[in-house]
């Protein structure tokens, strides 16, 4: 069962979109998170949703030692800006590590990310609340934030990726 109000992706994980993904999250490129953001916006506006705050989803502590950044952060960032809504970083947090989602079946996923991820009830209580990652697959971490984020009292949860990985197999085939 789905916990996010709504979910919403801009495109599909392939082609130079999958390109300019992997170039921001793996090759250091984070100039890209500013460009890759605004078809984002321009869908958002669009939608018109009731928001409040945005908040990335978060990485684990060993992820982000390892890269230097979160990648979901410098797309949700610009978002915040534009919209002038506030950006909360610690929002949510995993509260154990994770292993990478990549060639999990879907039912691997949904067991990965279970109970992975805690909200700051003082934060996000009573708020509407947009999560932002740059794809989504299953949509398990999505489903696994918005779910912390509702036991800490907020309001309303939307979801929002960049990119859509096409759909996997039982052999968790789905390549993000």
């Amino acid at each position: 069962m789905p916990y996010y109000k709504a979910l919403r992706s801009w495109a599909v994980f392939k082609g130079e979109l999958r390109k300019a993904i992997h170039q921001l999250k793996y090759r250091r490129n984070v100039a890209l998170g500013q460009a890759l953001a605004v078809p984002i916006i321009n869908q958002l506006r669009e939608l018109n949703w009731p928001l409040e705050i945005v908040t990335p989803v978060p990485l684990g502590l060993a992820r982000l030692a390892e890269r230097g950044y979160n990648q979901a952060s410098l797309l949700a960032m610009p978002i915040a800006l534009h919209f002038k809504l506030s950006f909360q970083m610690q929002v949510i947090k995993r509260c154990r590590e994770t292993q990478s989602q990549v060639g999990l079946s879907f039912a691997s996923r949904i067991e990965n990310v279970a109970g992975a991820f805690v909200a700051d009830r003082s934060k996000i209580r009573g708020k509407r609340i947009l999560v932002v990652d740059d794809v989504i697959t299953s949509g398990a971490t999505m489903n696994a934030c918005a779910m912390a984020l509702y036991e800490a009292g907020a309001d309303e949860v939307y979801g929002f990726s960049l990119a859509r990985a096409g759909l996997i197999d039982s052999s968790g085939s789905g390549d993000v």
